[in-house]
């Protein structure tokens, strides 16, 4: 996932295995490459800039909203929130929600939280740290309004699939921590992850695949996906809202839902990607 694993090599190959002639040229971990969208929002005169990085406190301690964001609002999480092209772009468009972005890549963690600062947002904070381990032991039940998960590590070698970060454990975490009727937004670029994520989700939640682009964000809304389009490699997204299940009914089911130990080099996506 984003903020727990490392990229997959062979992230440049389309799905029918055939590089791309177009590639992206990178300028470091921004996200910003010749001929693709700008990051969203305006630099602001550095008087107005905002502190934007925060910490998420001592393991086992529950996180606290109020006294991070100073105030009792609706909550976004992005679990991996890479450079923050997404969650900074909510921020912005969704003044009323508090957002809370988590990374495991200290340089991204940096240039996300210098760019929400430097767009003087006060309802948007990154931090350092693990996303399944803050969603499984951080979360207050019932404390969070969407949970947000793009392209998540499927781990490649076969000795790492119990590392892949949708297993049910998390989403069972993801579960409870969200609000009655709260979101849970998926995505990824690997068709075998998505097809584990529409045999699983549904269980506890009310799928929905979307058809086209994010209205919000055409061109992407995150680097991930931005540069996999480009590779010419489809996109598979979902929204999906949690179900009025009750917490013992709901940790019953996942007990029995299968762990997520597909072939993530699955026939037709590359060779291996």
């Amino acid at each position: 996932m984003r903020g727990s694993g490392p990229r997959n090599p062979r992230f440049g190959r389309t799905r029918r295995g055939i590089q791309s002639s177009s590639r992206p040229k990178f300028f470091g971990l921004g996200g910003d490459f010749d001929g693709g969208p700008e990051f969203p929002g305006v630099k602001l005169p550095k008087e107005r800039w905002t502190r934007t990085r925060t910490g998420l406190g001592n393991r086992g301690v529950k996180f606290n909203w109020n006294i991070v964001f100073g105030r009792d609002a609706r909550r976004i999480v992005d679990l991996g929130c890479g450079n923050g092209r997404y969650i900074i772009s909510s921020a912005i468009a969704r003044p009323e929600f508090d957002h809370l972005g988590i990374e495991l890549v200290p340089p991204a963690v940096r240039l996300g939280s210098l760019r929400a600062g430097q767009r003087g947002l006060t309802n948007c904070k990154l931090a350092w740290g693990d996303a399944t381990e803050f969603i499984t032991e951080r979360c207050e039940a019932g404390s969070i309004d969407e949970v947000h998960l793009y392209h998540p590590q499927p781990y490649y070698d076969a000795s790492k699939t119990a590392r892949r970060q949708l297993s049910p454990e998390v989403l069972l975490s993801i579960f409870n921590a969200l609000r009655p009727g709260g979101i849970f937004v998926f995505q990824t670029d690997n068709p075998a992850f998505f097809e584990y994520a529409r045999a699983t989700v549904p269980q506890l939640f009310d799928w929905r695949e979307p058809e086209g682009t994010w209205p919000d964000a055409p061109e992407g809304r995150t680097l991930r996906e931005i540069v996999a389009r480009s590779k010419g490699l489809l996109i598979f997204r979902a929204e999906a809202r949690k179900r009025p299940i009750s917490g013992e009914a709901a940790a019953e089911i996942a007990a029995r839902m299968p762990a997520p130990a597909f072939d993530a080099n699955r026939p037709g996506y590359g060779d291996g990607g």
